[in-house]
């Protein structure tokens, strides 16, 4: 029988913790405000965006695969994409998309909470929160999204990482854009992508002593990569793995998940020792070196599945700076249950860090602007991982600094290098079966 407490939202006792909670301090990123600027980028950019929430679904092909059309639109605006290229990538992207499908029903204030975690009411949860976002709010969406994050009923923050993530990455980009057209759309995908791992956070029950701890995510990666507990389990990497892991091998998993110790460093500046920033740039670091470090110099073998480690760290990133410190935690530990389990699903790459050269010659001069030129010449710029694979290694290193060029020789190293995704079971018949 669950614990009584595994009702009780971890983001509702959070509500009672102690004053000053463990937070990560960061400064907000830039904004790309293209609603009120007059320059020609910005209006395509704001009229396309437009047009793909009114005329394409947020899912489609049995309501698993996920429309990328604001990823893609965004970053390559990012990159400078002029008007005639963000035409070209919204073109590229609708040639995928579908047209919104009927809802089974309507959604009101009275029947929101029913409607929580099924995809068919993709289309009436659009309407809902653009009504309330009108009748409500006034138009402020800054308003309107955090009434239902923090519900105190049925709060959408506590499974952000459902559905591979979307959920967080979308928000990510409202905040980035201050787009009441994505916010809307992003607390839609919350809705419509709330699942089961909301129960890790949730349930107090998840959460137990681990029998090996560290702060460094990317230790923890080495340490899992090599551990003889999971070799065997599954046959060949896919994202079918990933079911069966949190089906019949859910107690390793949480020996990893709960291994990530968050205790604010001892020292700790400001804050009365609740500054736990250090650990979120271990992360970042981590992610980098899961995406990059894990392919082979030279095989160009970077992973559709493992690049959302990457883009879900940026997206807690952006997050962050905008969301009470009280739920910081868990953000983070939501990133790393998601980022562990596709690891494991795709058997644990070895992680090597040993190409990353400090000698400036492997650079032979090529500095940000090559990548981003270079990404957005390419034949896969139509492609939203593949250009935000680039903007996001951008962002870690103006995050934190890029000691010895190393974010920046991982972005020249794959503009370089890269020929398509490895993806493995990426449109099989098992992955569009079942989606986490």
């Amino acid at each position: 029988m669950a614990s009584i407490l595994s009702y009780l939202p971890l983001v509702n006792r959070l509500l009672a913790a102690p004053s000053e909670p463990p937070a990560v301090k960061l400064t907000p990123v830039e904004v790309f405000n293209v609603e009120t600027n007059p320059d020609k980028r910005a209006r395509t950019l704001k009229h396309l965006l437009r047009a793909n929430h009114v005329n394409h679904a947020l899912l489609y092909r049995n309501l698993q695969f996920d429309n990328h059309m604001v990823y893609a639109l965004c970053t390559a605006y990012q990159l400078g994409a002029g008007p005639e290229q963000l035409h070209y990538v919204y073109n590229e992207e609708a040639k995928l998309l579908l047209p919104w499908p009927d809802s089974p029903g309507q959604i009101a204030e009275d029947n929101w909470v029913d409607c929580v975690g099924d995809k068919h009411y993709q289309r009436a949860f659009i309407d809902f929160f653009e009504d309330e976002l009108a009748l409500k709010h006034a138009y402020d969406w800054r308003k309107m999204v955090p009434e239902f994050l923090f519900h105190p009923e049925r709060p959408l923050v506590s499974c952000l990482v459902g559905g591979l993530g979307h959920p967080l990455i979308h928000l990510a980009y409202a905040y980035e854009f201050d787009s009441r057209t994505i916010a809307v759309e992003a607390i839609t995908q919350a809705a419509i992508q709330h699942n089961f791992l909301h129960r890790y956070t949730d349930d107090p029950s998840y959460t137990r002593p681990s029998p090996f701890s560290s702060s460094s995510p990317r230790d923890l990666f080495q340490k899992l990569s090599h551990d003889t507990r999971f070799d065997g389990l599954f046959g060949t990497p896919g994202w079918r793995n990933v079911k069966a892991l949190f089906d019949h091998h859910e107690d390793l998993l949480l020996d990893y998940w709960n291994a990530w110790d968050l205790t604010p460093p001892q020292g700790a500046a400001s804050g009365g020792g609740n500054d736990i920033t250090a650990h979120f740039r271990a992360a970042q670091s981590a992610a980098f070196s899961v995406v990059i470090a894990s392919a082979a110099p030279g095989t160009a073998a970077y992973n559709l599945f493992l690049v959302h480690i990457l883009t879900t760290s940026h997206a807690v990133r952006i997050l962050l700076p905008h969301i009470p410190a009280r739920y910081h935690v868990l953000l983070l530990r939501q990133w790393w249950l998601l980022a562990l389990a596709v690891y494991i699903g795709m058997l644990r790459p070895k992680i090597n860090d040993d190409w990353i050269p400090s000698e400036p010659e492997y650079l032979e001069g090529k500095g940000w602007e090559y990548a981003e030129k270079k990404a957005m010449a390419s034949e896969w710029r139509g492609d939203a991982h593949y250009i935000k694979t680039v903007w996001m290694l951008r962002g870690a290193a103006t995050t934190w600094g890029d000691e010895n060029n190393r974010y920046l020789a991982g972005a020249v190293r794959f503009v370089d290098e890269f020929k398509g995704w490895v993806d493995p079971g990426y449109g099989s018949k098992e992955f569009v079966e079942w989606d986490i």
